[in-house]
């Protein structure tokens, strides 16, 4: 793709006038469909989880110092390094209690940051060293949820999370996680993923499992498009049904943007945006691993104007050191978006949130439109006190 700085009529950067606020972005309703369970913990639990299971392998007891080391060791502009990091995470999280634990807090920390729609996503297959079974792992990480919104709830911060199951892109156990996802589908789950690296493992690879999830009628969404180019979504949506891509950022790789500021979409593209195939865009994540070279060259704005169906995500909160406030502050500070931007990004991610028709819409209608609207008319100083940050996130 070649980015100019002209656009055309069509593209035009037209942003709402007024900045947001930090505090204002935090109090916003926001929406949240790329978020790894292994990837957001707090750095103190960490810390006492590695303790209770004799794990040694943590590069410093500290927690301030662990959350640092996480966000310094991902910053590798590489996608294989950036994962060597959830080795950690994965190694304290092989019981029942410690699952829960952390699913609990995810869905707090996510709650006070704002956030009034969350699907977190995990992959079972790697929380079975401690003897736990596949069903096990899902049925500790969905009570924990569950557990996660009760105290949200009570501290006046409702959420609503969805889990997402993941089959790693490398191994051999998708059909597996497949059936699983179709087992718990009323239960809390609600839709399969295939993540982990990319190169070398297409989502082709995995196509019975695919076959087998939409011949059930199950939702899909898969990585692809962060380092593979248009052949990894390709694959994903064409062959493999995907009704969402993680990441999907090499999108751009058939948009075609001319110094006159005019823009061709190629055929793939076209199919993308026609049939409002959601794209999870997860900027900080994508500037750690080399898939955007800034916020100013992430392609998130140009896909905006283009009106693909892209949405704001966090991907790993602790690993990329980031919330939702502060993934729509960049953006903010970088596009000038106002509430008008923010609120579209919101409601497009609830409009591919995995969930049903309605209840989607009564999120839209009765929540995430109402909070805008407070915001507009009322302004922060009447809106209740502001959220804390998130535990071991710095503000």
């Amino acid at each position: 793709m070649h980015l100019s700085d002209n656009t055309s009529p069509s593209i035009a950067r037209t942003v709402s006038t007024a900045g947001l606020g930090q505090e204002q972005i935090r109090q916003a309703p926001k929406v949240l469909l790329h978020d790894h369970l292994d990837g957001g913990l707090r750095p103190a639990t960490i810390v006492e989880l590695a303790r209770d299971a004799g794990y040694a392998g943590l590069p410093t007891a500290g927690a301030a110092q662990l959350g640092g080391w996480f966000r310094d060791a991902a910053d590798s502009g590489s996608l294989e390094r950036y994962l060597e990091t959830f080795a950690h995470t994965c190694a304290v999280l092989q019981t029942r209690e410690a699952l829960y634990r952390v699913a609990a807090e995810a869905a707090e920390d996510l709650a006070a940051d704002g956030v009034v729609y969350a699907e977190i996503r995990y992959a079972p297959e790697q929380h079975l060293e401690g003897g736990l079974s596949l069903e096990q792992v899902v049925e500790a990480v969905n009570d924990g949820f569950r557990e996660g919104e009760r105290r949200a709830a009570a501290s006046g911060h409702a959420i609503r999370v969805g889990t997402l199951l993941t089959a790693m892109r490398h191994a051999e156990r998708s059909r597996e996680i497949a059936e699983l996802t179709l087992a718990y589908r009323d239960s809390g789950v609600v839709g399969f993923d295939i993540a982990g690296a990319e190169t070398g493992n297409p989502p082709e690879r995995h196509v019975d499992a695919f076959d087998h999830l939409r011949a059930s009628g199950a939702h899909i969404t898969i990585h692809a498009g962060e380092v593979v180019g248009l052949p990894s979504i390709q694959g994903a949506v064409q062959r493999c049904g995907a009704h969402r891509i993680g990441h999907g950022v090499r999108i751009t790789d058939d948009i075609t943007v001319a110094a006159d500021g005019s823009v061709t979409l190629g055929r793939l593209a076209t199919y993308v945006r026609d049939h409002r195939i959601a794209l999870e865009v997860c900027p900080t994540s994508n500037l750690q691993t080399g898939a955007a070279s800034s916020y100013a060259g992430h392609p998130v704005d140009l896909l905006r104007r283009l009106k693909f169906r892209v949405c704001v995500n966090t991907d790993n909160r602790l690993v990329s050191g980031t919330t939702m406030t502060q993934e729509f502050q960049h953006l903010a500070d970088t596009f000038g978006y106002g509430l008008d931007e923010m609120e579209w990004f919101t409601v497009n991610a609830m409009k591919s949130a995995f969930i049903p028709f309605d209840e989607r819409l009564a999120l839209i209608d009765q929540t995430i439109r109402p909070g805008y609207a407070q915001l507009r008319n009322r302004g922060l100083s009447h809106l209740p006190a502001a959220w804390p940050a998130p535990a071991g996130v710095p503000a």
